[in-house]
């Protein structure tokens, strides 16, 4: 990233980041010319917009960016793109926070997708270091994003389980992490029926894939992240609406592969395990159909009331091998119900957690890092939602309402009493074009949890 990132430029321009307010104060000490200049072009400093202030040989001097606020991260996200070309500095005074997520969205304001195009209208202007960046965790913020977008963006017929594998191992070869995979029929001889009976139906094998890394004496920290690479529905087969955006299912994966590089690049105390159970969820005269009745590893049966609940038949297996250790935490991500984006829309990850201290912890960490999730109830009276009356549940609930809040309740069935768990339903996508963000696969929730971590373990 060394055209993102500069140690030092002697003609950076400088950039002020100024709302409303502060756009005021400055115009009351700024020169008659650049007061003029200002009022000119309109500029109001409103989030998002940009004025550029020449010098007297029509060169930029000096760059005023419209941000909603003190430390709004996201007022540098867009910059990289609008200013095209050239280096800058930031002027403003930032704290260590402030310039390490400055810095950030300034880098992933360079993103961009052009895996399946020339690329040459990439260009981005380059950032002189903040003085006050962590430049590591930057790095490896901008890093993890870009991996997990490239994961989501990438279109099935070239992203399925085994080439998510391949970036899993690719990975742990960066950061010397064991890794090793359960393919195919092997599944069931190690007992993971339901993460086979999902993915059975598909020309390419479903697999457990199984990161370690870090002492054996460390705090056990567990990342289960859903990887279905396509999802059809299944045999109760989706509409092509619903089907069109589903190469992103497997978006709760990318992002604890993101979460999982950030942990490990900041070598963060803990012994990790990263767990992705990686399928498509196809049909063929294999596939698991209606009303079938499934042993998952914990033992429980389930009855398949509707394949396109598979989500949680992959990461019941997955959970309950992870519980069974008793690690110290463990979260999962996972693009899981549209109940969850119908009650909180695209942008805002729901959160349930069987903690109260870690799912404050998160929240707290999350709004810090302006990585926002709301936190839902795991209400225990739903539960009868699930009953089945030939095994001991379904796969989803007997009607209509609070498909979020089940699906959750679902998962937890496979948590042993008194480990903590936080479960995260994400969209993994972004609808629109926003500084920093653009539209397609994105990273959500994994800043905050990254800055929770190292609070909770020191890193």
């Amino acid at each position: 990233m060394t055209d993102i990132f500069l140690a030092d430029a002697a003609d950076a321009v400088p950039v002020l980041l100024l709302n409303e307010t502060g756009l005021q104060g400055w115009l009351d000490s700024a020169g008659a010319s650049d007061r003029n200049w200002v009022a000119a072009n309109g500029f109001e400093a409103e989030a998002g917009t940009t004025l550029v202030l020449p010098d007297t040989e029509g060169k930029a001097a000096r760059v005023l960016a419209g941000a909603e606020g003190p430390g709004d991260m996201w007022a540098c996200g867009g910059l990289p793109g609008r200013l095209k070309g050239g280096a800058f500095r930031i002027e403003n005074e930032l704290g260590p926070g402030e310039a390490t997520r400055a810095a950030a969205a300034w880098g992933l304001g360079c993103y961009a997708f052009d895996a399946y195009s020339d690329g040459k209208s990439r260009n981005h202007a380059s950032l002189v270091w903040p003085e006050n960046a962590d430049r590591r965790a930057a790095l490896a913020t901008v890093e993890a994003h870009a991996q997990a977008r490239n994961l989501i963006n990438t279109p099935a017929n070239d992203m399925g389980p085994e080439r998510l594998e391949a970036a899993v191992r690719q990975l742990g070869e960066r950061h010397g992490a064991q890794v090793s995979s359960i393919v195919g029929d092997e599944l069931l001889a190690q007992n993971y029926p339901t993460i086979h009976a999902v993915g059975r139906a598909a020309a390419i094998a479903p697999r457990l894939i199984d990161l370690v890394w870090g002492d054996e004496d460390r705090p056990k920290l567990t990342l289960v992240g859903k990887g279905v690479c396509f999802d059809s529905g299944g045999l109760d087969l989706k509409p092509p609406a619903g089907m069109r955006l589903m190469k992103k299912d497997m978006g709760g994966a990318a992002n604890m592969i993101g979460l999982a590089h950030m942990a490990m690049a900041a070598e963060l105390p803990v012994r990790l395990r990263l767990m992705v159970p990686a399928v498509e969820n196809s049909v063929s005269g294999n596939a698991m159909r209606p009303m079938d009745v499934i042993r998952t590893r914990k033992g429980l049966t389930v009855e398949i009331g509707n394949t396109d609940a598979e989500g949680r038949l992959i990461l019941c297996d997955a959970l309950a091998e992870a519980s069974g250790e008793s690690p110290d935490l463990i979260l999962d991500c996972a693009t899981l119900t549209g109940a969850a984006r119908t009650a909180l829309g695209a942008d805002l990850p729901a959160l349930f957690c069987n903690d109260d201290a870690v799912a404050t912890a998160l929240l707290e960490a999350c709004e810090a890092e302006q990585d926002p999730v709301w936190r839902m109830p795991l209400f225990q009276p739903y539960r009868k939602m699930l009953s089945s009356d030939v095994a001991d549940m379904n796969n989803v609930s007997d009607g209509p309402l609070a498909g979020a809040v089940t699906a959750a309740l679902f998962l937890e069935r496979f948590i042993e009493p008194g480990v903590p768990w936080a479960h995260v339903d994400m969209m993994a996508w972004n609808r629109d074009n926003r500084p920093g963000r653009p539209r397609g696969g994105e990273a959500q929730f994994i800043r905050g949890a990254m800055a929770m971590l190292c609070r909770r373990y020191g890193g």
